[in-house]
């Protein structure tokens, strides 16, 4: 029994040592990198997954080229999205414009150990009956109907994220951070393709609940702020939104534990990858609704 427990002892004693030796050589090789390098490997790495690395920003965002384009856009990956740890607000907006229905959706919230947030435009082949909406697949917009989007995600009065581009899906994503989706504040701009689809969208937005006083409208720009939750669910829905949290803010903990004492993202994740490489494929397949 003694041998037994000795030899326990031993191996737990090895493999510890091990594992500070391994980590030790992993933060000296990050150390080593230059940020030009550093940028260059985590964007080869995250390629295939439809996101790149916007260093300005040390966030993650999506690529125009990313493979969930091809798989458009349901109200099913919203209602499912609490099994897989993403909790989220959302506000879908639905209007008609050129003899389409339109649907452009915002998110915020907590994508397993992402804070994020997302805007996505989609359209329909055809003009919707509202019954239709919910359990239609919307498809990606072509690159001639992207629009110009900006946001900025913030808790409280403080900035957490800031990005915009011409897209059909703008994302940012920060690994490590954990919020409640109820404690951060979407701000939003969007330029539409012309005055009249800028109308439309207005009226969608505030069918879908917004109140006047909190968009704003110069020509084609449409600006508003996204701060509530649009939606209720029943008891056991909650029960399973606090539980994703819990585990989100217990998995945010230990990547932070595990990546230390890095501190800028494209640190934390790459000693990850180098650490962890099936730890690294669950954190960007955790982040965004449709992957």
């Amino acid at each position: 029994m003694y041998l037994f427990f000795t030899a326990l002892l031993l191996f737990i004693l090895f493999f510890s040592c091990f594992h500070c030796f391994r980590k030790k050589k992993i933060i000296k090789k990050i150390c080593c990198m230059c940020m030009e390098e550093k940028c260059e490997t985590l964007d080869a790495l995250i390629a295939p997954f439809g996101y790149t690395y916007i260093a300005c920003q040390d966030l993650f965002s999506s690529r125009i080229d990313a493979w969930q384009r091809e798989f458009g856009y349901t109200a099913l990956f919203d209602k499912a999205s609490s099994h897989f740890n993403m909790v989220f607000d959302c506000l879908p907006v639905y209007f008609t414009y050129r003899d389409r229905t339109w649907l452009i959706e915002f998110w915020k919230g907590q994508y397993g150990i992402n804070a994020g947030c997302e805007i996505g435009i989609y359209y329909a082949d055809r003009i919707l009956e509202t019954p239709e909406m919910d359990h239609t697949l919307f498809q990606c917009v072509e690159d001639k109907d992207m629009l110009h989007l900006s946001l900025c995600l913030a808790d409280k009065d403080q900035c957490i994220a800031q990005i915009d581009a011409r897209h059909w899906w703008l994302t940012a994503f920060i690994p490590g951070r954990f919020y409640k989706p109820s404690q951060l504040c979407l701000h939003a701009s969007i330029t539409l393709l012309s005055p009249k689809m800028a109308d439309a969208f207005v009226h969608g937005l505030l069918r879908s609940g917004c109140n006047v006083d909190q968009v704003c409208r110069r020509g084609c720009v449409v600006s508003f702020t996204f701060a509530g939750c649009t939606h209720t669910c029943s008891i056991f829905g909650r029960i399973r939104i606090r539980i994703a949290l819990f585990f989100n803010r217990l998995f945010c903990r230990l990547f932070c534990r595990v990546t230390r004492p890095f501190k800028l993202s494209i640190d934390r994740v790459l000693c990850l990858y180098y650490y962890m490489p099936y730890a690294f494929r669950r954190l960007f397949k955790k982040a965004g609704r449709s992957v």
